[in-house]
């Protein structure tokens, strides 16, 4: 039995975990965060104060990693080594270093598979950069989310200051332009979408806007009754 994938792939702060989350719950299929599996990693090599240019030695402590994902009261919650980090997760500092982490080849390889295995029955969602492009190529629906810089950067600056995190938005947008610059130039997995993927820009989209158009998508592929 073919199980259906939808893919939705962009850069950070363009809505992809609250389109993915949503999409999920309301058709009852699984999850694959796979930026919080690289910053999840990234969590667990800044405990372990690994050097996050050092590929082999981030490979070779793959085996003492461990993460569980949890649904609570319709948000997700991450444990890494069973410590609860869905606080550190979105902080800037995990961001960058798992956008380091991610350039590596080898670190790459490792998750892949894992990430395969998560497509069971009834169906998965998949939040991600390469998900439509790597991962999931044969995905029944692929979605690739973009906003511009300087929204992406007001968004994240509204969410740390509503976290009372004290933040710098140029410094935020600065840091949101370099990332965007390695993840789309690294030469594995470039951030790109699928030749068949739908783009959607959020720039100027509510959440429910965004929902909608692409359950719309869901409906017109088939993949649910309306």
């Amino acid at each position: 039995m073919v199980v259906p994938v939808v893919t939705i792939d962009g850069p950070g702060g363009v809505g992809k975990g609250t389109l993915a989350l949503k999409l999920s719950q309301k058709l009852g299929w699984h999850l694959l965060d796979s930026g919080a599996i690289y910053r999840a990693y990234a969590i667990f090599a800044l405990n372990q104060e690994l050097d996050l240019e050092n590929e082999d030695l981030l490979v070779a402590k793959i085996p003492e990693f461990s993460m569980t994902v949890n649904i609570e009261a319709e948000k997700v919650q991450i444990y890494v080594c069973n410590e609860n980090v869905t606080s550190r997760l979105r902080l800037e500092i995990t961001g960058s270093s798992a956008s380091i982490i991610a350039k590596h080849p080898k670190i790459r390889e490792a998750l892949f598979h894992y990430q395969r295995d998560r497509a069971v029955s009834p169906g998965l969602i998949a939040d991600g950069r390469d998900m439509g492009t790597v991962v999931f190529p044969e995905a029944s629906l692929k979605i690739f989310l973009t906003a511009s810089a300087e929204v992406r950067a007001e968004r994240r600056y509204k969410e740390l200051i509503c976290a009372g995190e004290s933040v710098n938005i140029a410094q935020i947008l600065g840091e949101i332009q370099m990332r965007d610059e390695r993840d789309q130039n690294r030469s594995v997995s470039p951030l790109v979408p699928a030749h068949d993927a739908v783009i959607i820009d959020t720039s100027d989209s509510t959440r429910d806007e965004v929902f909608n158009q692409v359950w719309q998508l869901v409906i017109d592929r088939e993949l649910i009754k309306a």
